[in-house]
């Protein structure tokens, strides 16, 4: 008999996770089981490149399948249905049951749904995986017309891929500012102007009240009586934590599978790994569930380290990204709880600045548009708590390398 790792889901951290237990010494079987028929493949560019046609789904792979096959590492089709602790086997809907030594879970997110009258109607869509994109794309075309509700990071790229392919765009979001949740409205001021600037048009403070059409999308309605006419319309308001599974088992849950700095849940032979998380983060002293490839890749290392039974703690600072026309936004930190907003360039006009967040004097994060080196220095003053000169942090008479020496 050989032991067998068993993990559930098969994207980023699946990816990630697999290779790693062989590098930390495991030598019995890995089993992984997704949904998809597809090999882990990278998610972030499916609202970008994937969509405009520029790669196709073999492009889109983390890695080949050549490469798990010298590691040994079987992927499965199917869906796990249940996870029985006491017999240690999962169980998937097409009856199938596989046991396990250890298990890892790495079921991810999935789209937040929202219910109006017609949204039944053809046309509508979510934008989560391959499938999704391949759904959107056989409707495309120039000039034609779509509505994306929703502002956030997915809404506003999606709006960018579709802009360039020639479509109409109208971007509809209920806050009174696009990507309210997560930035600060210098931010959200910046990339309404850049959306408009390329013929997107953005609409705030309106809620979707139903879509009208016959068979297909043709106008959509909004609580204040406004309408939109549209030939698709792409739906990106966040997403929910796959936890069901792991709730349906006794595991602890909290708007996430609760996992300590070692990826262990609250079973000694269970761990998880991804968005489908939530861990306590030393750098800001909380319990935080991130959706981000970094923090998955990284939690993925240490869960594969933890099952071979070694002890390398996670402590990494969340960081982000997201690409839109020519602007490549870099995250690093969380900006939730600032009291101060610090601008380096200028974010009135042009397309590159930094946005420094500060929390009782202290740097907490930043968003960097086209400014991978503020980046670089934001990240090592985060993570290693330094101190620094607001007014020098915003002079751009001192250039960064003065700033990292100093």
């Amino acid at each position: 008999m050989t032991s067998r790792c068993i993990i559930i889901g098969a994207s980023h951290a699946a990816a990630q996770l697999a290779p790693n237990l062989r590098q930390e010494g495991w030598t019995g079987e890995i089993l992984a089981i997704g949904d998809e028929p597809h090999l882990p493949y990278h998610r972030p560019p499916l609202s970008k490149t994937f969509l405009v046609g520029n790669k196709s789904a073999d492009d889109l792979l983390i890695r080949p399948q050549a490469f798990y096959d010298k590691s040994d590492v079987t992927f499965h089709v199917g869906h796990v249905s249940s996870i029985n602790r006491g017999d240690q086997t999962v169980t998937l809907e097409s009856g199938e049951r596989f046991d396990y030594d250890k298990l890892a879970i790495c079921t991810g997110a999935r789209v937040r749904k929202i219910s109006f009258p017609g949204n039944a109607l053809q046309g509508i869509h979510y934008l989560r995986n391959i499938a999704d994109v391949q759904a959107i794309q056989k409707e495309v075309g120039k000039d034609k017309r779509v509505v994306i509700i929703g502002g956030g990071y997915i809404g506003l790229e999606t709006a960018s891929a579709m802009n360039k392919m020639g479509m109409d765009v109208t971007v509809l979001e209920m806050a009174s500012r696009v990507l309210q949740r997560v930035t600060a409205p210098q931010l959200s001021a910046f990339y309404k102007r850049i959306h408009s600037e390329e013929g997107v048009k953005i609409h705030t403070c309106v809620s979707i009240s139903k879509v009208r059409g016959e068979t297909r999308v043709e106008q959509v309605v909004c609580d204040d009586g406004s309408t939109y006419p549209a030939d698709i319309v792409v739906i990106g308001v966040g997403v929910i934590p796959n936890v069901e599974l792991a709730q349906g088992a006794g595991l602890k849950i909290n708007n996430g599978i609760l996992v300590d700095q070692l990826c262990r849940t609250n079973d000694p032979n269970i761990f998880a790994a991804g968005d489908c998380t939530r861990h306590f983060n030393k750098i800001y002293g909380r319990d935080i569930r991130l959706e981000s490839v970094p923090n998955a890749n990284e939690q993925a290392k240490v869960a594969a380290s933890s099952i071979c039974g070694s002890d390398k703690e996670y402590n990494s600072l969340p960081w982000f990204w997201s690409d839109q026309y020519d602007l490549k936004l870099q995250i690093a930190g969380l900006s939730e709880g600032y009291d101060e907003v610090l601008i380096r360039g200028d974010s009135n006009a042009g397309r590159s600045f930094a946005a420094f967040y500060l929390k009782k004097g202290k740097l907490i994060a930043t968003d960097c548009i086209n400014r991978p080196q503020e980046f670089m220095l934001s990240k090592k003053i985060i993570s290693q708590q330094l101190s620094f000169d607001p007014t020098r942090l915003v002079d751009e008479a001192i250039s960064v390398k003065e700033l990292i020496q100093s």
